[in-house]
């Protein structure tokens, strides 16, 4: 036995109820070809990620994460897995979308309720916004990708209210890329602004598609499964692997402490990690034992050097340097 033997194994029927509107060999096919370009790049962007000193990996980390947890959610829907039968609200007489129910993919909003995230992590951490409007916008976010998700599992007009209340969403999260976060990363350099344009414009454009694809797919029972399937494929490669590779490309100048983000590498001689084992066990603990709270670098001050815990005076004892 030869080729795709996906949907033999994996059948459509779901919890003893056949669907009619799903997916053939050539959308499966498609699927696995996507899942082949998603586990490409994975490694790729961590291959790229190890050429770098740790301090600098952030970016090729959270973009290797995206399209790792892509590749898993393509690898279920090429296996024909991942999905409900939902009762359609439109039942149109084209063939290939004829039938009482239609083949809904939650995995793929599992997918974009972790991965659309950490796109706008990677987008916000460029433009260096402040920690509590990125929480805010990611908050929006999840809400986008939830209301999508019940939406398509209504089989009633009432989907559409949850259509709307992503949209709304959506709307919210294109203002602060194309007018906030463009001016944040703008100020930082011009390196900064042009990565986050490209980047940024590229997401913005392709996000407003989503909406299309869903009222032409899960909303609207409009087109194929395997339509859907492309449709969403090529969204999909663009706004993860292709963000990624111009998101890298991007970042290969600039350093992440001009995004105001500090990140600390430690060998196995520093003073820190030294305190830090003594610490554990039990030689002292800050605040007492001659460690700076603020640094993590031993000061020379004992832990009998007579701090007095109530005024923060040092009273010098035999044998003791005060600094």
């Amino acid at each position: 036995m030869s080729g795709n033997q996906a949907l033999n194994v994996n059948t459509n029927t779901q919890n003893g109820k056949h669907v009619d509107i799903a997916i053939t060999v050539r959308g499966s096919d498609w699927y696995w070809t996507v899942c082949a370009v998603m586990t490409c790049a994975t490694f790729a962007f961590i291959g790229l990620g190890l050429t770098k000193p740790r301090t600098h990996r952030l970016f090729h980390y959270i973009t290797a994460a995206i399209t790792m947890v892509a590749a898993i959610a393509y690898f279920s829907m090429a296996s024909n897995l991942g999905w409900t039968p939902i009762d359609v609200e439109f039942r149109r007489a084209n063939p290939i979308v004829h039938g009482v129910n239609r083949e809904i993919f939650y995995v793929r909003y599992i997918d974009w309720f972790i991965t659309t995230p950490l796109l706008l992590l990677d987008l916000l951490l460029t433009a260096a916004m402040p920690t509590p409007t990125l929480m805010f916008v990611i908050l929006v976010d999840e809400i986008m990708v939830v209301t999508g998700l019940v939406g398509a599992l209504v089989k009633s007009s009432y989907k559409w209210g949850y259509f709307c209340f992503g949209c709304v969403a959506l709307a919210y999260i294109v203002y602060n890329l194309a007018w906030d976060a463009r001016k944040h990363a703008r100020v930082l350099g011009e390196d900064v602004g042009r990565a986050f344009l490209y980047c940024g414009a590229l997401t913005t454009f392709l996000w407003i598609l989503y909406p299309i694809a869903w009222g032409l797919c899960e909303g609207g029972n409009i087109i194929s499964p395997d339509s859907e399937a492309v449709f969403y494929g090529i969204l999909d490669l663009f706004a993860k692997p292709v963000f990624g590779a111009l998101l890298i490309w991007g970042h290969r100048g600039i350093e992440p402490s001009r995004l105001g983000i500090e990140i600390r590498d430690y060998t196995g001689d520093d003073h820190a990690i030294r305190d830090e084992k003594h610490h554990k066990e039990g030689r002292g603990t800050n605040g007492t034992n001659g460690v700076d709270d603020t640094t993590g670098v031993s000061t020379g001050v004992s832990g009998t050097s007579g701090v007095d815990a109530t005024n923060g005076h040092h009273h010098a004892q035999p044998g003791t340097q005060t600094v």
